[in-house]
């Protein structure tokens, strides 16, 4: 049983076009649960109730928890999200709907982390948001489909939180052979833990998440992505808030489809025409996705930060 879909590979004609390029959407937004992570968590999910685990067990309070409650209903298996009080009514809503239990617990997602790990029993699997190898191979298969489509990128841009997104990504152009492509890798200002990695040359833990994009909110990011750095070719960009919210109302208008600023965060450099993109004739994007921002949402964001 596979939870996710082949999801739709678009050639966009409102982000391509210059100098003869063609920028591909690769629409993880379309997946059931409306972002890529259902890949890797349905991965892991599938895997660890065929080792017999009777209960799962996320700390997230976005859209990883949302998989895992997606993962578990279709698998027939409970689950139980830990998620802290930052959680928007929305998400509470979108994982309850999944029939997930739901706690809300502590300031913070390390609180709501240690409570969810202090859960775990013998018989239960802990769902990470970002951090488990098998969340990369199911996240792997996006680059799969591409190279299926007959579609070889010249680079690939996408967003980085925790990191699983990228790692996925590199697993998947490497056992397709395409060690050689380059990955661009997107924050926010303000989330930008592993831009900030590289130009300490260590892993660096923010104080604090510092922007809207919380779905790009890992205050560290794993030591795989960082090691990742280190062997295979990348650039980090980082962008506002202002740009990654811009981006997704622009991206709105040109493919009818709402995604989070932490997927705008990918689009924004894309639509600015940065001079790092331009050499490349096939420019792969990662559409991520993202559930927890609505159309209000992002004008009203749209209108604080451009007031601010």
């Amino acid at each position: 049983m596979t939870l996710h879909i082949d999801t739709p590979l678009v050639a966009s004609s409102a982000m391509g076009g210059k100098n003869g390029q063609t920028v591909w959407l690769k629409m993880e937004a379309l997946q059931p649960n409306g972002s890529f992570k259902l890949r890797g968590i349905g991965h892991a999910c599938e895997e660890y109730a065929r080792r017999g685990a009777k209960r799962f067990i996320s700390s997230s309070g976005g859209n990883a928890g949302l998989a895992a409650a997606y993962a578990g209903r279709q698998l027939g298996v409970p689950v139980v999200v830990v998620a802290p009080e930052t959680t928007s009514e929305r998400a509470r809503e979108l994982m309850r709907r999944e029939q997930a239990e739901l706690i809300v617990h502590g300031a913070s997602f390390s609180e709501a982390n240690a409570l969810a790990l202090s859960m775990v029993g013998e018989h239960d699997a802990f769902i990470h948001a970002f951090d488990d190898p098998l969340l990369w191979t199911g996240h792997a298969t996006m680059i799969d489909e591409v190279a299926h489509a007959g579609v070889i990128p010249d680079a690939v841009v996408l967003s980085v939180g925790g990191g699983g997104l990228m790692c996925g990504v590199i697993e998947g152009l490497r056992r397709n052979g395409w060690d050689k492509v380059p990955v661009f890798a997107v924050e926010t200002d303000g989330a930008d833990s592993l831009a900030q990695s590289i130009e300490a040359d260590r892993r660096i833990e923010l104080p604090r998440i510092a922007s809207i994009a919380t779905s790009l909110g890992a205050r560290q990011v794993s030591q795989a992505a960082f090691d990742w750095t280190h062997v295979h070719p990348m650039s980090s960009m980082v962008v506002t808030d202002q740009a990654a919210v811009a981006a997704c109302i622009r991206f709105m208008d040109d493919h009818r489809l709402v995604v989070e600023p932490a997927c705008g965060a990918s689009l924004a450099v894309v639509y600015a025409g940065r001079p790092e993109l331009a050499a490349f004739k096939n420019l792969l994007v990662i559409v991520c996705g993202g559930v927890t921002a609505t159309v209000a949402q992002l004008q009203a964001w749209e209108g604080t930060l451009a007031a601010s």
